[in-house]
């Protein structure tokens, strides 16, 4: 038997989940809670194998609760089950520890055996938040231009010329033409106006008027 505890602070939403996970064979809720705190005291006096987790709860949240357990209790796993699916949420909750992340509409069948997977200490993501994990990771790293780029990309904000930043940097024009280009690719831009907008928005670059 797997031996399961439900969090949740929605009591319908609670009860629902237990009187189904219930009815199955192979699965046993041993108990239940409302909000975070109430997991931490659940799970030491009930030692599940797997805690449904609910994210946003009164008292203390999902991903703090999660990270206790897996920090007093590592042979528990955490298996939450949330409406929301933002990338920081989803995030949050993997590096708290917990195995998996599923919505709230997930069919009841997928999370009996989800529950049964994350019970074997498998992963169990829902696909939704799988497509969001892997794009976050292939997503490129976001490139900071160099010093000297931009003193060159500080020269276009002023209206010089390729060949005046040269002369000004002591470098040759073929150069400050090269470390416009890097400063394009790093910023996604395409032109020496765009390129400014963005140094300046992201705060590389002084706006208008500021001082020096």
């Amino acid at each position: 038997m797997i031996r399961i505890l439900v969090v949740d602070d929605h009591p319908v939403v609670r009860g629902g989940l237990v009187g189904w996970l219930a009815a199955q064979p192979d699965l046993e809720v041993v108990g239940e809670a409302g909000d975070g705190l109430a997991a931490l005291a659940a799970v030491a006096e009930h030692s599940p194998d797997v805690v449904l987790m609910d994210l946003r709860m009164p008292r203390m949240d999902g991903v703090t609760a999660t990270g206790r357990i897996a920090a007093a209790h590592p042979g528990v796993r955490v298996l939450v089950l949330t409406t929301y699916d933002t990338d920081a949420d989803i995030v949050r909750a993997v590096e708290a520890g917990a195995t998996g992340y599923l919505l709230k509409d997930t069919p009841l069948p997928q999370l009996a055996d989800a529950v049964r997977a994350a019970a074997r200490g498998e992963t169990v993501l829902a696909p939704p938040v799988a497509a969001r994990l892997v794009s976050r990771m292939r997503a490129p790293a976001v490139e900071t231009p160099t010093a000297r780029e931009l003193q060159v990309l500080s020269g276009v904000a002023r209206g010089l010329t390729n060949a005046d930043i040269g002369r000004e940097l002591f470098i040759g024009e073929a150069t400050v033409k090269t470390h416009l280009l890097r400063v394009f690719a790093k910023l996604g831009v395409d032109d020496r106006t765009r390129a400014v907008l963005v140094a300046v928005e992201r705060g590389l670059l002084p706006g208008p008027g500021s001082a020096g």
